[in-house]
C-alpha cells in the first residue's frame, strides 16, 4: 500500500510539472493578451484541459487528478504568478467540481465528473451572493419535483466559457439549495427564465466575461440539485478555507518579484536588486508559514486570518515596487506591471469576509 502511494504521489508531482511548464512557456509570454482577450483565455484553458489539470482535487476515482492540499496550493499559486485571468476563471470550475465531489447526487457526479478534467465540460459557480447579509438575493421553496427559484446572482464568471454554473438560493427554513442551472439566457416552457446581463467592464481580468444574472420562477428538478446544506454552512466554510484566496494573492506577489527582478537586471540599478531581495525574504517567510499551517491540525483561525491578510498586503506591496520599478510605461495598458498591480485588487477582495476585510486593513495601518 505504501508504495502504491508513493506511486500516486509521483503522478500527481509530475503532472504538477507539466503545469508549471506549460505555465511558464505558453501562459506568461502571453499573459497580457490573456487579460484582455477571451478568446487567447479559452484556448489557455483549453490547454489545461488538454493536460488534465482542470478537475485537480477530484478523486482520481472520479476522473481527477487527486491532488493532495500541498499539490493544489502550489498549483494556486504557479497559475497566479502567471495569469491572474486564467487563475480566476479556472478556479471556478475547480471549485465546482469539489461541490460535485461532496455531493450525495450520484447521478451527476457519474455525468459530469469524468469529463471536468479535460475540459469536455466546464462549469462555473454563482452563489457569493449567499454571503451578503439581509433578505437573501436569491431565494427557493420546494416544489412537486424540484424547486422553483427566484432573485439576483450579481456575480457569475465565465459566459460563454461554461456550460453551466451551480447556483446558491436560500431556502425558507435558512438552509443553503446548490443546483446546476444553464449559464445563458434561457425561457423554460413552464415560463421560468434566466435574464444574463452583458459582460461587465471589470478593472482587472476583463477576458473572463463576468455577468450577472436575473432569474424568475426557474424550475431546478430534483435530479439537478448538487447539494443542500443547512443555514450559514457558507460562511462556515469561508472561515473553514480563509487561506484559499491566499495563495492567488501569493501567486501574484511572485508574478511582481518576477517583473521586479526582470527591470534590474535590465537597468542594473542597486536600489532595485535591494527591494527585490527584501520582498522575496518576506514573500519566503509567509508562504513557508501558509505551508506550514495547513500541514497543522491545531493552527487557529486567527493564525489562518493573520496570513491571509499578509498574503494580500504583499501582494498590494510588490505590484506597487513593480509599477514604480517600471516607471511611467506602467501607465500603459498593455503594461505588465498595470495588469499586475490589477491583479493584486482582484485578489485583495476575491472571497473576501468582513473577518479578512478587517485585518487586511489592520496590516495597511
Amino acid at each position: 500500500m505504501r508504495n502504491e502511494q508513493l506511486t500516486m504521489n509521483n503522478q500527481q508531482q509530475e503532472l504538477l510539472e507539466i503545469a508549471q511548464q506549460y505555465l511558464q512557456q505558453e501562459i506568461a509570454p502571453k499573459a497580457n493578451q490573456i487579460d484582455r482577450q477571451s478568446d487567447k483565455l479559452r484556448v489557455a484553458l483549453q490547454g489545461l484541459g488538454k493536460r488534465n489539470l482542470l478537475a485537480l482535487r477530484v478523486p482520481e476515482n472520479l476522473g481527477g487528478a487527486g491532488f493532495s492540499e500541498i499539490e493544489y496550493r502550489q498549483f494556486q499559486i504557479a497559475i497566479a504568478s502567471t495569469s491572474g485571468a486564467l487563475a480566476f476563471l479556472q478556479t471556478q470550475h475547480q471549485s465546482a467540481g469539489s461541490f460535485l465531489v461532496a455531493s450525495e447526487n450520484q447521478f451527476l457526479q457519474q455525468q459530469y465528473l469524468p469529463q471536468m478534467s479535460k475540459g469536455k465540460i466546464l462549469i462555473g459557480v454563482g452563489f457569493s451572493q449567499l454571503r451578503r447579509r439581509g433578505k437573501p438575493m436569491m431565494q427557493a421553496r420546494e416544489v412537486e419535483g424540484g424547486y422553483l427559484l427566484d432573485g439576483e446572482v450579481p456575480w457569475i464568471t465565465g459566459f460563454d466559457f461554461f456550460d453551466q454554473f451551480i447556483i446558491g438560493a436560500a431556502l425558507p427554513d435558512g438552509r443553503e439549495l446548490y443546483g446546476l442551472l444553464p449559464l445563458q439566457t434561457q425561457t423554460q416552457d413552464t415560463s421560468g427564465t434566466i435574464l444574463l446581463s452583458q459582460p461587465m467592464e471589470l478593472i482587472a481580468t476583463t477576458a473572463t466575461n463576468t455577468v450577472s444574472g436575473k432569474i424568475k420562477q426557474w424550475f431546478l428538478p430534483d435530479q439537478q440539485v448538487v447539494s443542500i446544506k443547512p443555514p450559514n454552512s457558507i460562511h462556515e466554510g469561508s472561515k473553514k478555507n480563509i487561506l484559499h484566496h491566499g495563495f492567488f494573492a501569493m501567486g501574484c506577489a511572485y508574478a511582481a518579484l518576477n517583473l521586479l527582478k526582470q527591470i534590474y537586471q535590465k537597468k542594473q540599478l542597486a536600489f532595485l536588486e535591494q527591494s527585490w531581495q527584501q520582498l522575496d525574504r518576506e514573500l519566503t517567510i509567509c508562504k513557508k508559514k501558509t505551508f506550514q499551517v495547513i500541514t497543522q491540525s491545531n493552527s487557529s483561525d486567527q493564525e489562518k486570518l493573520q496570513l491571509r491578510a499578509w498574503a494580500i498586503n504583499l501582494a498590494g506591496r510588490c505590484s506597487q515596487a513593480a509599477i514604480i520599478a517600471t516607471s511611467g510605461a506602467a501607465n500603459y495598458l498593455n503594461s505588465s506591471a498595470g495588469r499586475i498591480y490589477r491583479e493584486a485588487l482582484l485578489f485583495s477582495v476575491s472571497g473576501q469576509t468582513t473577518d479578512v476585510m478587517a485585518e487586511s486593513l489592520k496590516q495597511l495601518l
